[in-house]
């Protein structure tokens, strides 16, 4: 079940579906992975106000290549994404945020149909609000039908409506977060969810040499450390954690096997840690880790076996001028 939506003004209604208490598990994750051996961290828990603020810096770092190489995508190739499906269209966006490299696809969608709904989905009910009233003031055809909560959550309710071809997105490499196996899981959802002749727009970093990728993830200026680092600090600001964010260097690992950069925040020095909220005593040993994020990258064999697991086909592939980032169009 979920509640009836909040119409907020006419063109904007907001769905929110009920809390069950797994979106806030927070002290409960950092027992059970700070327990375990290796010591880990879930990579979700980033993104407090401070975390997505620096993730906000992260982006526009250079080094960073991840958002503007699938901005430069859309702005060179939306008008060709939206024109691919027989239309009218309306767009549903898994974790949309702020939703900024999504209005350049509402924008070229209003350019061949009057009026367009766009059904975001995100966690956080004060982003939704602000990022849709920001899309309705800007946009005089548009109409936002939005959904708080975890989008496995909504993806699996009966709270999605939708009345026209669906092009669904998860951008930004967001899929790159997911194992293996948890990735195929929530495209087999969205396969799912959508009907024939339905597509699902998802962008993904691209498989490529190991330098590139690990300055991406560890910056020379120190932000990447920064934002890896917050976790801990975010333990001591709410769980009375005793982390002295000093003692810990950020690390970045790229396995060329699995396809993926591991993140890391490793021990300097033997020293002890105390969790109050937890009741926690935790010793490290010089050079132990905790792992605290995994980004696969992606070939389009991958994203082939992807589309494949959710009942897609791979359509089309986009890439940026120097072949970092893709964006894929799966078709039902």
């Amino acid at each position: 079940m979920f509640e009836p939506p909040t119409t907020v003004e006419p063109r904007l209604q907001i769905v929110e579906l009920p809390r069950t208490g797994a979106e806030h598990r927070f002290p409960d994750d950092v027992r059970a992975g700070l327990a375990s051996r290796p010591k880990t961290l879930p990579s979700k828990y980033f993104y407090d106000d401070l975390g997505s603020a620096l993730f906000d810096a992260i982006t526009h770092l250079p080094e960073y290549y991840l958002t503007e190489a699938e901005t430069e995508i859309l702005r060179e190739w939306g008008w060709e994404i939206v024109r691919m499906l027989d239309g009218p269209l309306e767009f549903l966006e898994l974790g949309s945020g702020s939703a900024v490299k999504t209005r350049l696809l509402i924008d070229e969608a209003l350019r061949v149909q009057p009026t367009l709904r766009y059904s975001p989905i995100d966690i956080s009910l004060d982003a939704l609000r602000s990022s849709s009233n920001a899309l309705i003031e800007r946009f005089g055809g548009l109409g936002v039908r939005a959904y708080a909560g975890d989008y496995f959550a909504v993806l699996a309710s009966d709270a999605l409506r939708f009345e026209h071809r669906v092009l669904a997105m998860l951008m930004g490499s967001n899929i790159g977060n997911y194992s293996p196996a948890e990735a195929r899981a929530l495209i087999a959802l969205v396969g799912a969810k959508l009907r024939p002749g339905d597509a699902l727009l998802l962008g993904a970093d691209r498989k490529k040499d190991r330098a590139t990728l690990e300055l991406a993830y560890d910056d020379p200026t120190g932000v990447t450390a920064s934002f890896d680092k917050n976790i801990l600090a975010r333990i001591n600001r709410e769980l009375g954690g005793t982390f002295d964010l000093r003692a810990f260097d950020h690390v970045a690992t790229y396995d060329t096997e699995r396809g993926c950069v591991d993140s890391f925040l490793r021990s300097r020095f033997a020293q002890r840690v105390r969790v109050a909220a937890l009741e926690l005593e935790l010793s490290f040993e010089p050079g132990e880790t905790i792992h605290t994020e995994s980004s696969y990258k992606f070939d389009e064999r991958d994203i082939a076996q992807l589309a494949a697991a959710g009942g897609f086909t791979l359509e089309k592939a986009w890439s940026d001028a120097r072949k970092r980032f893709g964006v894929y169009l799966l078709v039902r």
